[in-house]
């Protein structure tokens, strides 16, 4: 069993030349963890997600760190052109000795993608055209291709990954019909749902894997996302959760508070039931641990990973937090799964 960190970089009081570098310090810890992947959220004008050129941050994280793989989930594809991303995509890569891990999507929110000028309806569209358009790309020499939205001849792929064919794809799975396709496509997954949602994916998604690959091939990394604070105490972490998670909470809801609307996957707006519904822990290490132990078996997941740094969470107390999970929660879990 393996370990992942996922962060939107939600804005906190920090001024953001000072919020970068703290952020930074933090995943440099992740790297001396242990930890396999840190991935980062996609945003755009709102306090939700301070990397909105996730390209531009995660070159700092592959030179701030050694082992740690990056990657961003997810690249929003309908925001980029498909020839300036295959480039960043090789550029990140190499500087990184192989290093990135590349999530796609249609993007979270309509209204981001609205303020681009684009027509949310078409997202959809426009993110599996592009998706088979960068692997294209990612692997060939000249880009040949037409489709809808997008039309090349013979365009030179000077820039190329240093993994091969191209780095290990990722996906957000949120139903059982997107879980197919992703094991159909081979892709690796991580759900943010709560642990009976969760597992029809995973169930359905091991199913059509070993319908199409084989009860014996090895499966892909099947990811549980959860908000996770460790402290001395159950008191102490709860406190430290319930402070800053309203916050969070804030920034998630901002542009729907501002232009409408509510998110597709809705968030409580209080701590007690996050946990409650199964999606967040605040607790000593033996309470994260019970807390983990029971989501891995609920969900069947096999990667983990721990958003750990969130609202106004101070560097810090996400320091003692990853301390205290990686000197006792990660031993257990990784004893047991």
């Amino acid at each position: 069993m393996k370990f992942g960190v996922f962060d939107h970089l939600d804005r906190s009081d920090l001024s953001l030349k000072d919020y970068y570098e703290a952020r930074l310090k933090l995943i440099e810890a992740y790297d001396q963890a242990g930890f396999y992947a840190y991935h980062v959220a996609e945003h755009h004008s709102t306090p939700l997600g301070m990397a909105p050129s996730p390209s531009v941050f995660l070159a700092a994280v592959a030179q701030r760190t050694r082992r740690l793989r990056f990657g961003p989930l997810v690249y929003a594809l309908p925001l980029y052109h498909p020839i300036r991303l295959i480039e960043e995509i090789c550029m990140l890569d190499q500087i990184s000795g192989g290093r990135l891990e590349i999530g796609f999507g249609r993007g979270a929110s309509s209204t981001e993608t609205s303020f681009y000028g684009l027509d949310p309806a078409k997202a959809q569209q426009i993110y599996a055209e592009g998706l088979e358009l960068i692997i294209q790309g990612l692997s060939k020499r000249m880009l040949n291709f037409r489709g809808d939205f997008f039309s090349f001849e013979n365009v030179p792929m000077e820039l190329e990954p240093l993994q091969k064919p191209h780095p290990p794809i990722w996906y957000g799975v949120h139903s059982v019909d997107s879980a197919e396709r992703a094991a159909r496509k081979g892709l690796h997954v991580v759900s943010l749902d709560p642990p009976r949602e969760t597992r029809s994916f995973v169930d359905r998604y091991r199913q059509v894997w070993r319908e199409t690959r084989g009860a014996k091939s090895a499966l892909p990394k099947i990811g549980l996302g959860r908000f996770i604070v460790v402290a001395n105490t159950d008191e102490e972490a709860i406190r430290i959760a319930r402070r800053a998670y309203p916050k969070w909470h804030r920034s998630f809801y901002h542009l729907y508070v501002l232009r409408g609307g509510a998110p597709a996957h809705q968030r409580p707006s209080e701590l007690d039931a996050l946990i409650e519904i199964g999606q967040g822990i605040a607790g000593s290490p033996a309470t994260v641990t019970a807390f983990l132990e029971s989501q891995m078996t609920q969900t069947k997941a096999n990667y983990l990973v721990g958003q750990f740094a969130f609202g106004d969470i101070s560097l810090a107390e996400s320091l003692r937090s990853l301390e205290l999970f990686a000197a006792h929660v990660m031993p257990s879990l990784a004893a047991n799964y």
